[in-house]
Formats: C-alpha cells, structure tokens, sequence
C-alpha cells in the first residue's frame, strides 16, 4: 500500500511532466535564423542570405524602411521545401532597415544598414569667374531664380532674406528677420520663397516679388532646418543628420525621407542644397566640397573637391566654411560661396 508521502511525490512527478510536456513543443515552434551579413551591413546589389528551422510554407516576410512596413518576398520563393531564402533591395532606399519573419508561433527581427554599391566618383572643377561681395554675408541659402540671386543670411538678430545682382553685390530688395529667428536654407518655387530656420522648427512663405509674408509653416518631424531646395514640384529639406526629408508644397508637410550614404557609411551634416539636372547637391557642414546624392535612394553617386577654394578669398577672423551652391540654368554653371566670404565663385565640374 503507498503511504501518504509515495502520493505526494507521484503527484509532484505528474505535475512536473505536464509542464516539461507543454514547454516543448514551444521549443520546437521557435523560429531560429542565421545569415550572411557582414557587421549588420549589406551593399545595394548583394544577396541576403538568410537560414531558419522553417519552409517557406510558414512564414511570411515584411521589410521595415524608412518608418514604413512593407510585404517583402524572397527571389527564391518557388523552391517550397528550401529552408534557407534570399533577399535582394535593389528598389530600396539606404540607410537603416530591418528585415521581419513571422511564423505562426514566432517574430524574428533582423536590422540591418543598406549601403550604396559603389563608391563616390570625386570630381575636379575649373573656376569660369570670381564676383566680389562684402564679406558680412554668413550664407545659409543660396539660389537663382529667374537668373536673378537670392539669399538667406544667418545668425540671430542679423538674419536677412536678400535678392542681389551676383555681379557687383548691389541689393535689390532685403528683409530682416525677427531676432529670435536664425535663418537657414532657402529655395524659390512658382513665385514664392520658402526659408527654413534653424532650432525655431520654423519655415516661411513669401511673396518673390514683394517680399511680403505669406504664410508660416513648422516641421515636426525633423529635428532642425538646414538646407532647403525644389525639383519644380516637392521640396527637400535637410536638417543637420544623414536624412533628406520631401515636403509638399501646398500642405508643407513632411511625407518622406531619404538617408544619405555612401558604399561604407552614413553622411550626416547636409548643409545647404541645391537641385542639379536631376540631382541634389549638398554643402556638408565643415567638409570644403559637394556631394551629388541621388534623391531616389540616397546614394552619394559623386564628390566635388573644393578644398582649394578658401586660399582665394580674403582671411579674416570672420572667416568661416564653404555653404551656397546655386545653379545658374541659362548660364549652364554652378555658383559657389562660404559664410562670410568676400567672393563668389561660377564653376564648372570636370
């Protein structure tokens, strides 16, 4: 006959066996992946290579980019029994991402960072003219329109909207911008003149001819205002990090954004921008050149060297870095200044 204590320890067994038995099959569900990245990095054009304990037949595939989620499906999806799928991105922007599994008892993410598969071509100039300018200017906007210039100065308590004759510097018509304000990127589009300020998470509108104000706008998304252009429809703001950010121009909201990287990193700091025969060309803050960025997926395709530049203004203890580009569509070339440089300087890429 058993004793109390043999039943005690018989139920103790049973109950130990029924939660061994229901951790199991749990084990067994759990979706376990490897893959072939290299330091969580994959270029444009390579293959993802991903493994796991699973067919095709249960699981699903999404793609996290750029704050959206999206069905994404392997190359390799007809091969029903294969365990191991491969991704390729070619339609993507760069920059982060995250590559998420689901099956029907688990959810596995894989972040990654998608980097351009080629590395920039870096380009010569030659200089066509040089035009003289006070050197007061701290230049945050810089863009022709109508082949006439305008531009938007910085810092709080002298910042300015100007449109000026590049040739002699003589002012057309300015305005000053309330001391709480520090101007920043400016662009020009159907008449209107759109301007960024830095921390104030501000933008105005105004009237191209008059120079009155429209309309105030505020981005929410980015962090700061930097540089500013248009492509004839959108407008592309960039605010100090990797990310180009698209507006509309009527709603003035940001939809969108792009990262900006090259074939190993991300490229923080664009500064003032400008559109060119299809592509954005950005000053980057504290680096004396331009980067030709493809604004469908971010890539930097190219580099404009203009480190030689600077020894040919005045030095003075104002002196400050390379920011304005402003591309002259009649005259088919490329204008340059810094802040706080007496000179501009019309160029042409090698």
């Amino acid at each position: 006959m058993k004793t109390i204590k043999d039943t005690i320890f018989s139920l103790f067994g049973i109950i130990f066996l029924l939660i061994t038995s229901c951790d199991d099959p749990n084990k067994k569900n759990d979706l376990l992946l490897d893959h072939n990245l290299k330091s969580n990095k994959i270029k444009k054009n390579d293959t993802l290579k991903i493994s796991t304990n699973f067919n095709t037949k249960g699981l699903t595939f999404e793609i996290k980019t750029n704050e959206k989620i999206e069905k994404i499906y392997p190359i390799n999806v007809d091969i029903e029994e294969s365990t191991e799928y491969h991704f390729t991105f070619n339609n993507l922007t760069l920059g982060k991402k995250e590559l998420i599994v689901k099956s029907d008892f688990s959810v596995k993410k894989l972040k990654f960072t998608l980097l351009n598969d080629k590395a920039p071509i870096i380009y010569g100039f030659e200089i066509l003219n040089e035009f003289k300018r006070g050197q007061n200017s701290y230049t945050q906007g810089f863009e022709f329109y109508r082949d006439t210039l305008y531009e938007s100065l910085g810092r709080y308590g002298k910042s300015k909207l100007v449109k000026v004759n590049f040739r002699n510097g003589k002012i057309f018509n300015e305005i000053n911008i309330p001391s709480n304000y520090f101007a920043e990127g400016i662009t020009l589009l159907e008449d209107k003149i759109y301007q960024l300020t830095w921390k104030e998470k501000v933008g105005f509108v105004y009237d191209a001819n008059t120079f009155s104000k429209i309309e105030t706008f505020n981005y929410n998304k980015s962090i700061e205002g930097w540089g500013l252009c248009n492509d004839g429809t959108n407008l592309y703001k960039s605010d100090g990090t990797e990310k180009i950010w698209s507006l509309n121009p009527e709603k003035l909201e940001e939809e969108a954004f792009i990262e900006v990287y090259t074939n190993k990193n991300k490229v923080v700091g664009l500064n003032e921008l400008e559109w060119v025969n299809g592509k954005i060309y950005a000053n980057r803050y504290l680096f004396e050149g331009i980067a030709i960025i493809d604004p469908k997926n971010g890539a930097i395709d190219g580099v404009i060297n203009l480190s030689s530049l600077k020894s040919r203004v005045t030095k003075h203890e104002n002196l400050d870095v390379i920011n304005g580009i402003a591309y002259n569509e009649t005259r088919k070339s490329i204008f340059v200044t810094g802040k706080m440089w007496d000179k501009i300087f019309e160029i042409r890429i090698k």
